[in-house]
């Protein structure tokens, strides 16, 4: 099969509902949208999450902890993942993230302790454990904070 000979199957496209075109339609005259008021008019209707002038549920609901907008979200690699080079690689986050290691580099790279590494390895990343440290350097390898 290529790509020009796909074809939606039979049923699953559904013509629009084209209003305002006659009473016997079934959505002529006010198209569907009853008598005046405020959601017969153009433009007209509530924003999402509004009940009417009742207090809101977002509102009614209490407010908890905060967000912190200067938080850094790291990119986590596990020990046990960095088995898969060879001895004496260089583990960059570019490498990593051209093996499909990580997906997004996002603040950068932190090496966690989960696991156990058999190579000796170069690992440079912008984050370590003190486990994972101490886990690389007595596999023989190097850590280098960028």
């Amino acid at each position: 099969m290529k790509l020009h000979e796909l074809k939606a199957a039979e049923g699953t496209r559904k013509n629009r509902n084209r209003v305002g075109r006659g009473t016997s339609s079934g959505n002529g005259k006010t198209s569907g949208r009853g008598h005046k008021g405020q959601k017969a008019r153009s433009g007209g209707g509530v924003r999402p999450g509004f009940e009417g002038g009742q207090m809101p549920l977002f509102q009614r609901l209490p407010k908890r902890g905060f967000t912190n907008v200067n938080r850094k979200d790291y990119a986590i690699v596990n020990l046990e993942t960095l088995n898969r080079f060879e001895e004496g690689t260089e583990v960059t986050p570019e490498l990593l993230l051209e093996e499909g290691v990580v997906s997004k580099l996002n603040a950068g790279i932190k090496v966690l302790g989960k696991g156990a590494i058999e190579k000796k390895l170069t690992v440079k990343a912008h984050k370590f454990s003190t486990s994972a440290k101490e886990a690389i350097e007595a596999a023989g390898g190097k850590t280098e904070v960028i």
